[in-house]
């Protein structure tokens, strides 16, 4: 347990580092920082603080750096913050993204974007998964005797559509009896419990080629809803940071960031479910390509279809800026 005095010390070398990427000696803590000690304190506090694992000296006669453990007194010391658990940090963009997204993707665009532009690395925005969301309605929409477009609604308000082509002109007797079959058995049902509670039920019309033709169809949409569900902004802005001017050590951390199966698990085990902001830093992350950057993630929607909101930039991130945006997102995508 750090005392108040060390941990202002260690608060003020984190904000000097997160500025500049260039270690910190105690000369510029006592020049730029008002601690209220003199220098002789601050060194000692700095010698103590790297005997403590908080800091190291990258090489003799060179000033302190953080360690991943010093992140995270600090970042723990912001997280219990007032200033960090402002209910609406950022009101005016919270503002602005609901009022000019009229639909979810594209209020995830404008809110990856908007993400970038507050932190400066590396954004993104995961949209909720239709597979596990509970289906308000089923439409089908007769746009000519051979044409139909399928409206699946989520309990969400999250739609997906799908055009129908037929050979044959379709009744719209038949089409409507078919969408009253297919609400009768799958709304507020998920797709998982659809392909489980309902199979017996749906085996039993699998006759009637209409009816099969059409849940296939609406089947193969929900499926393929889940492909591109990420979006990601700032790549240039996370690899132009000094951290990753070496293209050798920053190539693996481009291929899992570029590999949205493996990141959507690498959140999943993050998060764990939990709605609260969560900040992995460094060697916290579950996987080793991540060992060199922090992670600020989140998750917007409800139950096991949440999507999640997150942040990827340099262990050196200005976390209570990054913080309060991922909180400004996850509110506006709540809400919008």
């Amino acid at each position: 347990m750090l005392s108040d005095r060390r941990q202002r010390v260690l608060c003020a070398l984190i904000e000097e580092y997160i500025r500049h990427a260039v270690p910190v000696g105690s000369r510029t803590l006592t020049e730029r920082y008002s601690l209220g000690v003199s220098p002789a304190t601050v060194r000692n506090d700095l010698s103590a603080l790297e005997d403590g694992g908080f800091i190291f000296q990258p090489h003799t006669s060179a000033g302190r750096v953080p360690t991943d453990y010093g992140y995270r007194a600090f970042v723990d010391e912001l997280l219990e913050s007032d200033w960090v658990q402002e209910e609406n940090p950022h009101p005016d963009v919270v503002s602005q993204l609901r009022q000019r997204a009229g639909e979810l993707d594209e209020l995830m665009e404008q809110t990856s974007e908007a993400l970038m532009r507050l932190t400066n690395c590396l954004s993104i925005v995961v949209a909720p998964s239709f597979l596990q969301a509970r289906i308000r309605q089923i439409s089908l929409i007769s746009l000519s005797p051979r044409r139909v477009l399928v409206v699946i609604v989520g309990q969400d308000g999250e739609v997906l559509n799908r055009h129908i082509a037929f050979e044959e002109e379709v009744p719209t007797d038949q089409l409507a009896a078919v969408q009253g079959l297919m609400n009768q058995m799958f709304a507020g049902k998920s797709l998982d419990m659809m392909e489980g509670e309902a199979q017996e039920e749906a085996a039993a019309l699998m006759g009637d080629p209409l009816f099969r033709v059409i849940l296939e169809e609406t089947v193969a949409c929900i499926r393929e809803s889940d492909d591109g569900r990420m979006r990601r902004v700032g790549m240039s802005s996370l690899l132009s940071m000094p951290e990753f001017r070496s293209s050798s050590s920053v190539l693996p951390l481009v291929r899992l960031l570029e590999d949205e199966e493996v990141l959507c698990s690498v959140f999943d085990e993050a998060t764990g479910g939990s709605q609260d902001c969560l900040v992995r830093i460094g060697t916290e992350n579950p996987v080793p390509e991540l060992s060199d950057v922090s992670m600020v993630a989140g998750r917007f929607g409800r139950g096991d279809s949440a999507g999640i909101v997150a942040v990827i930039g340099p262990t050196r991130m200005d976390y209570g800026a990054v913080i309060r945006a991922v909180h400004a997102a996850q509110q506006a995508l709540r809400e919008g």
